[in-house]
């Protein structure tokens, strides 16, 4: 055994907590602010008749505070535009005539990309319902500044990239067709536009619901009621997960060493995480899709009426479980996003297990519906119900393999972590032995459900 695997500590995390955390309390910060804003009006003999700020340009502006907050800390504090991994040579900087001509072509690229995703949202009709509605107005508002910006931006980054000729510059070498371009290149570009497409969206169209219910939540009601103290709780964790994770698929900027190194390259992995997600999870495991599994059942609250002990109880158990999904999200800082590489993350709760994100997640779902409990009565019921939850519990799994194989192949630090955990982690070291005696012939170790 390698004296790394048997060192307690694991391998240095390519993101600190403190980005995480200066997030977080920016985050709670607005939070307060927009909750007691109508307290602050009259104090300051402003009027006011908005109420408490809890509408979607709220928590947009909320997001954005946020990202500012961590991206600040990132160069200012953590000094990352300096990292060897963001590619970049500060103390070289080329002339513009000198990189020019490469600019162009990737700008040419850049463009286009927008164009065709921004083709791709005209044509779904998904995306001009609901929640996406929001943030397709938000994208469309976009455009014109990330046009504008795009240009001096690139420019920028050119005269001091190590090796201008990127992804992006392979793509507009193609549609230009004036150098060579080389195809595995462009796929890695496409990969990672396709991944930032999809879940931006996806994201900041999710991003008013929840913020709107932490702003408006009364406290006085929730004190004494623990189903509603433990939903204001589940809806708090869920919108600190979903503005960090907004911000980590916005920010991926070489400067703040955030970009996108890589695009998972294995279909099984889309096709895992994609069944996951809208449109797709409505045929799969939303209502009256193949695997429902809240089928003639209810959930914690209902089966525990009437007995506060046990509602508090459970109350506090799902409130943990919820804390871990969004402690995994945090821990990213500005680097979380779906099938990607943007670094290796070995603290927090990956100091524990390596995927406690989906880890929780499943858990909270088998804890919070109890499938095998169904309001119907009928063992059949039960049956179903608690093998479709099994089966998402598998897909999430099957993510996991998919996720792990991409990163293992893409980093040696993570195969130290990898190794690392099988020794010294909580939970990975226990299931791996769990898994050892079962298999004794086998000794690769077993991912979880992976973040």
């Amino acid at each position: 055994m390698s004296a790394k695997v048997q060192d307690s500590r694991p391998p240095a995390s390519d993101v600190s907590p403190w980005v995480g955390l200066v997030g977080l309390i920016t985050l709670l910060s607005c939070i307060l602010l927009a909750r007691s804003w109508p307290e602050i009006c009259e104090f300051m003999g402003w009027a006011n008749d908005r109420g408490r700020l809890s509408g979607p340009n709220a928590a947009l502006a909320t997001m954005v505070l946020t990202g500012i907050a961590m991206a600040a800390w990132s160069v200012l504090v953590e000094k990352v535009h300096r990292n060897p991994s963001t590619g970049i040579d500060w103390s070289r900087r080329r002339p513009v005539s000198e990189v020019l001509d490469v600019s162009t072509t990737k700008l040419a690229g850049l463009w286009a990309t927008w164009f065709i995703i921004g083709a791709f949202y005209m044509l779904g009709r998904w995306y001009w319902d609901g929640n996406y509605l929001f943030a397709m107005q938000v994208i469309g508002w976009a455009v014109v500044p990330m046009c504008v910006l795009s240009v001096p931006y690139v420019i920028w980054i050119d005269r001091v990239m190590v090796n201008p000729r990127d992804h992006c510059w392979h793509f507009g070498a193609m549609l230009v067709g004036r150098e060579a371009w080389d195809g595995e290149q462009v796929k890695k570009h496409w990969r990672a536009w396709i991944i930032k497409a999809f879940f931006s969206a996806f994201m900041i169209g999710i991003l008013p619901p929840g913020f709107a219910a932490v702003v408006e939540a009364s406290g006085a009601d929730i004190l004494n009621d623990p189903v509603r103290l433990g939903v204001t709780l589940f809806e708090l964790l869920f919108v600190i997960d979903v503005q960090i994770g907004t911000v980590g698929y916005l920010l991926t900027l070489r400067p703040l060493d955030a970009h996108i190194r890589s695009g998972n390259p294995f279909l099984a992995g889309w096709v895992a995480a994609l069944l996951c997600y809208p449109p797709f999870v409505y045929g799969i495991m939303g209502e009256g899709g193949m695997i429902q599994y809240e089928y003639n059942t209810a959930d914690w609250a209902y089966w525990f009426a009437g007995n506060q002990p046990m509602l508090y109880l459970w109350a506090a158990w799902l409130v943990f479980l919820t804390g871990i999904y969004a402690w995994a999200t945090v821990a990213f800082g500005i680097r979380f996003s779906n099938l990607t590489y943007r670094g290796v993350i070995t603290n927090g709760p990956y100091r524990y297990t390596r995927h406690p994100a989906y880890l929780s997640k499943n858990a909270f779902w088998w804890f919070c519906y109890m499938p095998f409990l169904v309001t119907s009565d009928t063992l059949t019921d039960a049956i179903r119900n608690t093998v479709f939850l099994g089966v998402v519990s598998a897909i999430y799994y099957w993510r996991a393999r998919t996720e792990e194989a991409h990163l293992l192949a893409e980093d040696p630090k993570y195969r130290e972590y990898c190794d690392w955990m099988q020794e010294n982690g909580i939970i990975t070291s226990r299931l791996a032995r769990l898994f050892h005696r079962a298999n004794p012939r086998k000794a690769a170790p077993v991912p979880q459900p992976a973040e």
